[in-house]
């Protein structure tokens, strides 16, 4: 991963420390560790703007077949994140 900072593996990841390019990466290695830990619901930060970076997103979640659904976020916090319900590992 280019990014080298460690980040928690504890259900919610915020993209706002990170590059754009690095996401096509980033969100499926953080999908994975979360697995292995055990977390099926994943809630990713990445705010209103424009929607370019929630479109972003939601094109690399519908490309994982680790990713079983996912929503726009519509309480509290806006429109600003993402929840993605993991499929369970066989």
């Amino acid at each position: 991963m280019p990014n080298q900072t460690e980040y928690p593996i504890n259900g919610e990841l915020d993209l706002h420390t990170f590059n754009p390019k690095e996401l096509k990466d980033l969100i499926p290695e953080y999908i994975h560790a979360c697995q292995d830990k055990g977390i099926y619901q994943i809630r990713i930060i990445h705010g209103k703007g424009k929607g370019i970076l929630g479109r972003s997103v939601h094109s690399i979640l519908d490309n994982l077949k680790e990713v079983e659904a996912y929503w726009q976020e519509g309480s509290g916090g806006g429109w600003g994140a993402t929840i993605a319900k993991l499929k369970y590992r066989t």
